[in-house]
């Protein structure tokens, strides 16, 4: 399985959250305590917003994380208020650098951990059920990649709560009609550029890791001495894999089968369950 950071807030270095903290994504990469894998070296990717560009820029290469120059160069010089980090552990689809999330497709970025269980099987009748005007834009063969598009196709960019809750129910169906057990595991993080919503679900109740950081505020009054926390506004929130470190009070649980929503304002929390509008129809014409 993977390993992924999605940072909101205040424009940093994007050395300082994947290269300085203890237990850094870079970290992660070689000695993962939450994960399937303890190694994750099967490609990574880095997406990120700016104010100039309509579009995040994205950079993926298979090689691991952790000894790759280009991402150490770039993390010291680009700085952004949005951004996304993985790195990967395949669950069986080829490493290559269209595999490597996150996925992007317009203004908006996509990543995931977890996997489609016995997706070769199931793959066909998912893939049916994306828009035939998005299917082109499918560059890879994993599993992440086409619950993005199928997202994208029941309305992503409109309401994407509904839009993966259909995304999860279409999976489920269709795996129930081949017989397979608990078909989707996963913990998913979506960006339009102003917001992030973050997903954590699976069909046996047992989701991988999900946390997200406390408020600043709170956290300035608990430790006066953390230099970072006196350079972030109130707004700044990372939703992890795994925590950063072990700073007492700044990881708080994601609570399995819910979505969370970081935006200017007030973040919330609320349950996710499934919605199987679509797969009556579509998994019934298979």
């Amino acid at each position: 399985m993977c390993r992924w950071i999605a940072y909101s807030g205040t424009p940093v270095l994007l050395s300082q959250v994947l290269f300085k903290p203890q237990h850094s994504l870079i970290d992660q990469s070689l000695h993962s305590r939450m994960g399937v894998e303890t190694t994750n070296g099967d490609g990574f990717g880095v997406g990120w917003y700016t104010r100039e560009a309509e579009t995040p820029a994205v950079l993926r290469d298979v090689g691991p994380a952790w000894n790759n120059r280009n991402l150490r160069e770039i993390s010291d010089h680009v700085r952004s208020g949005l951004f996304f980090a993985h790195i990967r552990a395949s669950t069986g689809t080829a490493v290559q650098q269209t595999n490597c999330h996150p996925f992007r497709h317009g203004r908006w970025m996509w990543m995931h951990n977890g996997a489609v269980a016995d997706f070769r099987l199931l793959r066909r009748d998912l893939a049916l059920a994306v828009d035939a005007r998005l299917y082109p834009a499918i560059e890879g063969s994993t599993d992440s990649e086409l619950m993005f598009f199928l997202a994208l196709t029941f309305g992503l960019t409109e309401d994407p709560p509904r839009a993966v809750a259909r995304m999860a129910g279409l999976i489920e169906a269709t795996g129930d009609a081949h017989g397979v057990r608990h078909p989707l595991q996963m913990t998913v993080a979506v960006a339009d550029g102003e917001r992030v919503w973050a997903f954590r679900y699976s069909s046996e109740g047992a989701s991988r890791s999900l946390y997200y950081s406390s408020e600043v505020e709170s956290l300035r009054a608990l430790h006066p001495d953390v230099a970072f926390l006196r350079e972030v506004s109130d707004e700044t929130r990372m939703v992890v894999s795994e925590p950063l470190g072990d700073l007492p009070g700044a990881w708080n649980e994601v609570p399995e089968n819910s979505y969370g929503v970081v935006e200017p304002g007030r973040d919330f929390l609320r349950p996710f369950t499934p919605d199987f509008t679509d797969a009556a129809h579509l998994v019934g014409h298979r």
